[in-house]
């Protein structure tokens, strides 16, 4: 058993009693109570890191004296809401079934479950709807993430149990901008201001789908932009593509008209010839940023272009490319074994632990089922 999402106009009162069963079942110790609780109620979650659970034991959670006010808090923040009165504040706006607040979600739910009959009719009927925002007090940064319904066909920076990608979310896409969507209308998500096309490349349920970069093109062809729109660390479509490891769909923006203007961009998209041209002038950040990429994505050749001018294989990656693990740890995850036995060759330390899991290459390999990698870093440690 697990946590299963209520029907998106449901009361309140079933709300209630889906807090009181998780309640119920967390004093029984079943694990998926515990894993509710574990990752959702913030006393055990990392005040640095909100989204980790702290080093806390099920013992310590189960001697934690925890009442329904603490199940609500847990159950309202796995539905992705600030707190327990933003859940009952939501549960409120979706009554009357008639209300524009309704209207928005059952269209929500009509995007990310691709019923393209419910979604056209809701859309003829009321067209404003296309341009409707979500007003949803959430647990994020910001807050209120003001999600346009093309927004949540990227499946990223609106709440979790809501990142869905349905099989014909192309068909979805084309019909709401046909209805006249802004491609380029930006929400509040990770902290900046994002919009659909740098959520869409960065995001992994599209990309399981096998539609992520058919929503690249079809955004661009109702006039997405390819280059940086918004702010904060996701503005650039392309290198937040390279950052999350989704090649296709980075070099899909390139076929677009994405400039490829720095090493870093190089690195990522395997340029050998100009990532070796743009190195001699290329700012430190670029250089530090284009070791990351080129480790990540797997292209060993520049990797050791890098290597061989100077670029230090223990150092942490940047910020905006998992700043918490080194190239060694990416690699590895990724499952690049000629970069994992490059790095390594070069000098990489297998001791560096990452900074959010302190855990070590090998770690990582037995973490990312990356067997043969994690056989080749046993044979080479050196204590």
């Amino acid at each position: 058993m697990d946590v299963q999402p209520l029907a998106f106009d449901s009361p309140l009162d079933r709300y209630e009693a889906q807090a009181a069963e998780l309640l119920e079942q967390f004093h029984a110790a079943a694990p998926w109570a515990l894993h509710v609780f574990r990752h959702n109620y913030p006393p055990f979650l990392n005040e640095k890191i909100p989204w980790l659970p702290k080093d806390v034991s099920d013992e310590e959670m189960l001697a934690a004296g925890l009442d329904i006010s603490d199940a609500q808090l847990a159950l309202a923040r796995w539905y992705d809401f600030a707190d327990w009165p933003a859940l009952a504040n939501y549960a409120a706006a979706m009554i009357p079934a008639g209300s524009a607040a309704h209207r928005f979600e059952a269209s929500v739910e009509a995007v990310i479950t691709g019923d393209s009959v419910e979604l056209g009719s809701l859309l003829r009927s009321y067209p404003e709807l296309v341009s409707a925002r979500s007003e949803r007090m959430t647990k994020f940064d910001p807050p209120v993430h003001r999600a346009t319904l093309l927004h949540y066909v990227a499946a990223n920076g609106v709440e979790g149990y809501r990142q869905k990608t349905p099989a014909n979310a192309v068909e979805i896409a084309e019909l709401l901008l046909r209805f006249g969507a802004a491609p380029d209308a930006l929400a509040g998500m990770y902290g900046g201001e994002c919009a659909t096309m740098s959520m869409l490349v960065s995001s992994d349920h599209p990309a399981r789908a096998g539609v992520q970069v058919a929503l690249v093109n079809v955004l661009i062809d109702f006039g997405a932009a390819v280059d940086d729109r918004g702010h904060g660390p996701w503005k650039s479509p392309l290198m937040t593509a390279l950052a999350f490891g989704y090649l296709d769909a980075a070099k899909a923006l390139v076929s677009r008209g994405a400039k490829v203007e720095t090493l870093a961009a190089a690195a990522g998209l395997g340029r050998f010839e100009d990532a070796r041209r743009m190195l001699p002038t290329a700012e430190p950040e670029d250089r530090h940023r284009a070791l990351a990429l080129s480790c990540l994505l797997g292209h060993a050749d520049i990797a050791r272009l890098l290597l061989d001018n100077g670029e230090d294989p223990d150092r942490f990656n940047p910020e905006g490319n998992h700043a918490h693990s080194t190239p060694l740890h990416q690699a590895v995850c990724a499952g690049h074994a000629d970069v994992v036995r490059l790095l390594v060759e070069r000098g990489a330390r297998l001791d560096i632990r990452d900074t959010i899991w302190n855990s070590t290459p090998l770690g990582w390999a037995e973490h990312c089922k990356q067997n043969e990698i994690g056989e080749y870093l046993r044979a080479q440690r050196r204590d």
